[in-house]
């Protein structure tokens, strides 16, 4: 009984945690006042230095235009760091980073933390060869929501939209050459932003699409990772972020029982996972039962909308990288490999790097170094190698 109560206390606590909003959610920085949303997608409404940018280096904080899934006008943050010096004739190149998932409300927004930096796989090694690194929130994190949770075009939109916002910023030197850099949400969102490249930012030159355990055929890998903690939650994130996004009503779809905590999940930033979600999910019916009472990836429009936000069904837009861990939980190895099968059978160059024992965030931490050695040769226009066939 006495277990069960400390459990309890606890679980009020972390969930008071993951409600308390950032101080800086309580200014206007990212709101758009007034006409200030309607203008060319990636040019910036407003922008602020930020404290604590690595060691040679600059920093900002920025308000940027994109495109809303049905053709609106919306508004996305991010982060702008640019290395201190002056550029180099023709620009500096720029590398757009995606982050993996940190939640689907509001006050998840990457930029709102002062770790922000630190997340930013490879951020110093960018920095060191001269490279602008961007940032993107994605919409609905730090900006108004409901945040499109993997889907696709609006993950695409708001990376390829940052690129085309580090050119605005003056300090930053940028020129007009790109590569793109992403972790397990950010993998699936670089993936769908080089499918888009040449249509949506014909103006910019994507050299390369680097992606660290992507999130890649969304039905296998939700099916496969419902079964854990970690997986529940990643699963409560689409459910509730593409009802609001599609408005499809979960009614039928949550179980009844375990609505109450599946609201409080989506609703929590999981920046510690590891420990509060174990938490969270003490002696609770999600981590007994589930929380579907459909099997999810047979039932419309789930299914149409899994395989509408898988990513390869179009040309890559550029050579790829691929890292993963081959003790990866959350993205499955076999997934991955079978997404690297089917670039290679668009006749795509594809590089390959396994970590080997490596978990998911370690396909980021351990991937970055040759990820960013192999933008390098890709900025330096040389031939992309290929490991597809081996």
């Amino acid at each position: 009984m006495l277990e069960r109560i400390l459990k309890s206390t606890v679980l009020s606590i972390v969930l008071a945690a993951g409600g308390m909003a950032s101080p800086a959610m309580a200014q206007t920085f990212y709101e758009a006042q007034g006409m200030e949303i309607y203008g060319q997608p990636g040019t910036i409404i407003h922008s602020e230095q930020m404290p604590g940018s690595p060691p040679g280096s600059v920093a900002y904080r920025a308000l940027y235009r994109s495109v809303g899934l049905r053709g609106e006008p919306i508004v996305v943050s991010g982060v702008i760091v640019v290395p201190n010096g002056r550029a180099a004739a023709g620009g500096r190149p720029i590398v757009a980073w995606a982050h993996g998932t940190t939640g689907i409300a509001r006050k998840c927004a990457p930029s709102l933390r002062p770790s922000v930096f630190q997340k930013i796989h490879g951020l110093q090694q960018m920095l060191a060869r001269g490279y602008v690194v961007t940032a993107t929130d994605y919409p609905g994190l730090g900006t108004a929501g409901p945040h499109p949770y993997l889907v696709g075009l609006s993950e695409g939109r708001a990376v390829l939209d940052s690129v085309r916002a580090a050119r605005a910023l003056k300090a930053a030197g940028a020129s007009n050459t790109y590569g793109l850099w992403g972790h397990s949400q950010g993998g699936h969102a670089v993936l769908f932003a080089g499918e888009l490249a040449r249509s949506y930012a014909p103006e910019l030159r994507l050299v390369g699409v680097a992606a660290a355990a992507p999130a890649t055929e969304l039905g296998k890998l939700l099916k496969a990772e419902l079964g854990g903690i970690t997986g529940k939650i990643l699963g409560a994130y689409a459910l509730r972020s593409w009802s609001e996004v599609f408005g499809i009503s979960l009614a039928g779809v949550v179980l009844e029982r375990s609505m109450l905590v599946f609201d409080r999940v989506s609703d929590f930033c999981n920046e510690t996972y590891r420990q509060d979600f174990s938490l969270l999910f003490a002696e609770q019916p999600l981590e007994r039962e589930g929380f579907l009472a459909i099997e999810i990836e047979a039932t419309e429009p789930w299914s149409r909308l899994m395989i509408e936000n898988t990513p390869g069904r179009a040309a890559p837009g550029a050579p790829v990288f691929l890292a993963q861990g081959t003790n990866d939980p959350i993205v499955l190895p076999r997934v991955t490999a079978n997404f690297m099968q089917g670039l290679c059978s668009r006749g795509a160059a594809v590089s390959f790097v396994s970590i080997p024992g490596g978990d998911h965030d370690a396909s980021a931490e351990y991937g970055a170094r040759p990820a960013v050695s192999w933008m390098a040769s890709r900025f330096a226009r040389q031939p992309a190698p290929s490991d597809c066939g081996r």
